[in-house]
């Protein structure tokens, strides 16, 4: 990781190129990224904690309720019965 002297020319080589008027103007840019950065990420993880949820309650539900399957045989398997 940097060291402190590190970050100090960091920042005067950022303030010589953009100067002293546009940083805030970066910065504030830059603090709004991360703000919806992190929304999207809580919105998107809550989504799919809530997808889990509605599957694991279908789940859980008897099976009574599901449409009935079919007892007849696949038009594949005739041949083998007839054969």
């Amino acid at each position: 990781m940097f060291g402190w002297q590190e970050w100090v020319l960091i920042l005067v080589v950022i303030l010589l190129l953009f100067g002293a008027k546009r940083l805030p103007e970066m910065a504030q840019g830059l603090g709004k990224g991360i703000k919806e950065f992190r929304k999207a990420m809580k919105d998107t993880t809550d989504e799919i904690k809530g997808s889990t949820d509605v599957n694991a309650a279908t789940e859980d539900k008897p099976k009574s309720s599901q449409a009935p399957q079919n007892s007849q045989p696949k038009s594949g398997d005739d041949s083998k019965q007839n054969g």
